[in-house]
């Protein structure tokens, strides 16, 4: 089921879905650089994979300009002015709605952090206009395409929550049948809203009529966001988190996304030695867990909005008190593990080009389809990314208008003597930074190929996303009955996911530069996607 790795000279990009790749794979090849790719590519996910993403949700880049600097673009959307705890219960709530209009509650920052990425790529000297990037979504959506099984799955799978609004059910099951794999979908009213986007550029998103059709169409639905809501907004551009790693640094982005917790599991693992082992072997697997109950604990009491409350990453990143945390990890028993509630679901997709400027971006929906609201008549499926945030207002994470919620995105990047060297990542809920890291261990630690690396089965300690055990080792069921049995002998409490390939467990990608010349590039198997080189 591997599938294959694409090598070429001139550009690579992975996304989990075919269609995406070859949009970015055709602006690459025209010249165009890893920014422009990324925006073309993430504008066609949005219409392919809706529901994993849409542009009524959440963004990050993470950015290498080829020339030693690496930044972040931080689309987290924040809670509407009228988003209060008080207001919640005064409606009855003592949690916010994990689907509904209530659970529309926070702005969606994906479409300004397209905006700010394109104002960078025209500083690199991108030559291709933003309505250009836009094009091939726009055709997708007006034209349609051939669905893939995920869509009517998660359709079906969600359908008694999701199937509350006519416009949904308009939009995605026409006359109320959910469509077959392979069936010919379009989405006319999206197309119209993509072609208004395309003209007017990505400020009409959040203070163009664009916006107000939005935020008026989202308060219609019974959304407490409004149009004023989107015209406050803007995405953040920040600074990256950093962390050595082997014979180079992994970055990632700060809080409030969870790029943090994945920067501590792989500094964690940095205190061992990992080379020589069985990537199917028990203690592999023993030790990438420890790691990660140790960084999700502490995420679960510090994530949140640091602009409401500090979080201190730079001791927690710090090498003494990682030391410490590395300590602590017994090698043959299972720490007790408690693990809090910080859904999401999304889709990660990476470029490098022929200047080997990277990106590694990561849109979210946070659950399947999301809130399942859509915005008015605009076809705009909106996120319920805000539904994680708590109702106690002790909590590190409380609602507050204005405030963003933690997220479980992150883009991270490896760097080495100051260049980018692997572009990786995942979709896969707060698991995410345990699947990005199975993955890049295998791959430069252990030197597996790029198939073999993605193909491996792979586990989740907690949950992915959804309602599965918050505590349990859950295993994809090519690992041995062996290792199982040798991991519930450790302490842990084990449990299958069904099935030898799980979605659970991730769409994860990766691109490697191999040498200052030879890129190679692979998507994960359990998606619909591809990896896609260009050679002049």
């Amino acid at each position: 089921m591997r599938s294959p790795t694409a090598t070429a000279r001139q550009g690579m990009i992975t996304t989990p879905h075919h269609l995406a790749t070859a949009a970015g794979q055709r602006v690459l090849a025209a010249g165009g650089n890893a920014i422009e790719a990324a925006i073309a590519a993430g504008a066609v996910l949005t219409v392919v994979y809706p529901h994993m993403n849409s542009i009524g949700g959440d963004a990050f880049f993470g950015i290498d300009d080829g020339k030693g600097y690496v930044s972040g673009l931080d689309g987290a959307g924040s809670a509407g002015a009228a988003c209060s705890i008080d207001k919640y219960r005064a409606l009855g709530f003592d949690a916010i709605p994990k689907r509904g209009p209530p659970s529309a509650t926070t702005v969606a920052g994906m479409v300004s952090v397209w905006g700010e990425a394109f104002e960078q790529s025209r500083q690199w000297g991108g030559t291709f206009s933003w309505a250009d990037l836009l094009a091939p979504a726009i055709a997708l959506a007006e034209d349609g395409f051939a669905l893939n099984a995920g869509q009517p799955s998660s359709l079906h799978a969600h359908w008694d929550i999701l199937s509350k609004t006519q416009r949904f059910v308009d939009t995605f099951a026409p006359e109320g049948v959910i469509p077959l794999p392979g069936s010919h979908f379009k989405q006319i009213a999206l197309a119209n809203t993509l072609h208004q986007l395309a003209q007017d550029g990505a400020e009409s998103f959040y203070r163009g009529a664009l916006g107000q059709r939005i935020g008026n169409g989202l308060h219609a639905e019974g959304s407490l966001l409004d149009a004023a809501d989107l015209a406050a907004f803007r995405c953040k551009r920040v600074d990256l988190l950093q962390v050595p790693y082997r014979d180079g640094q992994v970055v990632n982005l700060p809080p409030p996304t969870v790029g943090m917790t994945a920067l501590m599991v792989l500094a964690i693992l940095d205190r061992f030695d990992l080379t020589g082992l069985d990537p199917q072997s028990a203690r592999f697997v023993h030790l990438q867990v420890e790691a990660a109950k140790l960084a999700h604990q502490l995420r679960d009491q510090y994530l949140n909005d640091p602009d409401f409350n500090p979080v201190p990453t730079a001791k927690l990143l710090d090498s003494a008190f990682i030391d410490r945390l590395a300590a602590s990890i017994d090698p043959d028993r299972a720490a007790p593990f408690t693990n809090g509630p910080t859904p999401g679901d999304t889709v990660w997709f990476g470029v490098m080009d022929a200047e080997h400027r990277a990106v590694s971006a990561i849109q979210s929906i946070c659950w399947e389809y999301g809130s399942g609201v859509m915005a008015g008549d605009t076809g705009i499926l909106w996120h319920n990314r805000g539904h994680g945030f708590s109702m106690d207002p002790q909590h590190v994470n409380a609602l507050a208008p204005g405030k963003r919620p933690s997220h479980t995105l992150n883009a991270p990047l490896f760097l080495k003597d100051g260049k980018t060297r692997i572009v990786f990542g995942t979709m896969g809920g707060e698991a995410q930074p345990q699947i990005s890291t199975a993955v890049l261990t295998r791959a430069l630690d252990l030197g597996m190929p790029l198939d073999e690396a993605l193909d491996a089965p792979r586990w989740v300690i907690g949950r992915a996303w959804g309602d599965q055990s918050p505590t349990s080792l859950k295993l994809e069921r090519r690992f041995s009955q062996q290792t199982y049995d040798e991991l519930a002998a450790m302490g842990h409490e084990m449990e299958w996911f069904p099935g030898d390939y799980s979605d659970f467990v991730g769409h994860a990608g990766i691109i490697v530069l191999c040498d200052d010349a030879n890129m190679q590039g692979c998507a994960d198997p359990r998606s619909d996607g591809a990896a896609l080189g260009v050679d002049s």
